[in-house]
C-alpha cells in the first residue's frame, strides 16, 4: 500500500464518535504495523492533519483539515448558487433552512440558515440519509445499488419515529419520488419536522437537497403542502443555476 493511501486509512479511522485514538487503536483498525502507524501519525502531525492530546497517547484530527474543509465549501458551486434561495426560503417561511450534499452514504450539511437569519454552520456536519428530509430527497433518486448500500450500512433509530425497516423506507422513497418532496416527520429529532426537495447538477444527477425545518407545531397538512411548494420551487431554481435541464426539471 502506497504511503498516501496509508495516511488516508489513518485519517479515516476518526469519526464523530471516535474523536481521539491511540496508535494501537489505529493499528488495529488499519491492520498496519504499529511501527508504520507511528511513522504515519508523526508525519500527519507535522503536516497539521493530526494533533496529539496532552497525555500524548491519543491523536485527533488537526485544524488543518478544518481549514481545508472550509476551502472546499468556499469553492462549492452549489453553496454559492443556493445562497439566494436559502435566504428566500428563510424569509418566506420563518423556518431554518438546510443545504446538504450526498457523499454516497449520508448527507454533509454545507450551509444552514436558522430561523433568526444566522448562518451557523461552523463545522462540516453529517445527517443520516434514511431519516432526514435532505437525505430522503436525494436517496429517492439514487440507483438501486446505492439505496441497498445505505440500507446495508444500517438504519439506526434516532427517535421513536425513525424508519428502520428497509421495506417501509422503500415505500417512503417511492412516495417521495411521486410527490417530488420528502418529509422528516420527527424521525431525526422528536421536536421537529422538515420538508426537503432534490437538487440536480448539470449531468442530470441528484447530488444535493434543500430543506426547511422547524418545530413540529408549525407543520400540519396545509402548511406542509405550502412549504413543499416553496422548497421545490427553490430547489428547481438552484438546479437551473447549476446547469440543470429546465425542460427535464419541469
Amino acid at each position: 500500500m502506497l504511503s498516501y493511501f496509508k495516511m488516508m486509512a489513518v485519517l479515516e479511522c476518526f469519526s464523530r464518535s471516535d474523536r481521539a485514538l491511540t496508535v494501537l487503536q489505529i493499528s488495529k483498525r488499519t491492520e498496519l504495523p504499529r511501527t508504520t502507524v507511528h511513522r504515519l501519525v508523526s508525519t500527519l502531525k507535522t503536516l497539521g492533519l493530526l494533533e496529539q492530546d496532552r497525555d500524548r497517547e491519543r491523536y485527533r484530527l488537526g485544524l488543518k483539515l478544518f481549514e481545508l474543509g472550509n476551502t472546499v465549501l468556499a469553492n462549492m458551486d452549489v453553496q454559492r448558487e443556493a445562497a439566494e434561495s436559502i435566504s428566500t426560503l428563510s424569509n418566506k417561511t420563518g423556518l431554518s433552512v438546510h443545504l446538504g450534499v450526498f457523499d454516497g452514504h449520508g448527507i454533509i450539511m454545507v450551509s444552514r440558515l436558522d430561523s433568526r437569519g444566522l448562518n451557523n454552520v461552523i463545522t462540516l456536519e453529517s445527517a443520516a440519509a434514511h431519516c432526514s428530509a435532505t437525505g430522503k430527497a436525494v436517496l429517492a433518486h439514487q440507483s438501486e445499488a446505492v439505496i441497498k448500500r445505505v440500507m446495508n450500512e444500517g438504519l439506526p433509530a434516532f427517535t421513536t419515529h425513525t424508519i428502520t425497516d428497509p421495506d417501509v423506507l422503500r415505500e417512503e422513497l417511492r412516495k417521495t419520488l411521486e410527490r417530488g418532496y420528502s418529509i422528516d416527520d420527527m424521525e431525526y429529532e422528536e421536536w421537529r419536522r422538515c420538508v426537503g426537495a432534490p437538487i440536480w447538477n448539470a449531468s442530470g444527477r441528484v447530488f444535493a437537497a434543500i430543506s426547511v425545518t422547524g418545530d413540529k407545531a408549525r407543520f400540519d397538512e396545509k402548511t406542509i403542502s405550502e412549504f413543499a411548494s416553496l422548497v421545490k420551487q427553490q430547489a428547481r431554481l438552484i438546479s437551473v443555476r447549476l446547469g440543470g435541464d429546465q425542460d427535464r426539471l419541469g
